[in-house]
């Protein structure tokens, strides 16, 4: 992978996080439904992705 790409790549998974933290910021734990937590666990689910990728592009 370039270097101009892993940084984009790098911005990318930075904004997935930030947007992660935003919204597990403005959940409300006593009235959180099972929608929101899958919603929560998609967003794990794709930054780990993400990791997994740029990992695989260094080596």
């Amino acid at each position: 992978m370039e270097p101009n790409e892993h940084k984009q790549q790098m911005d990318v998974l930075k904004e997935r996080l930030s947007d992660f933290l935003d919204t597990l910021d403005h959940l409300e734990p006593e009235t959180a439904d099972l929608e929101e937590i899958d919603r929560l666990i998609l967003m794990i689910d794709e930054i780990d992705a993400k990791v997994a990728q740029l990992k695989s592009s260094e080596n």
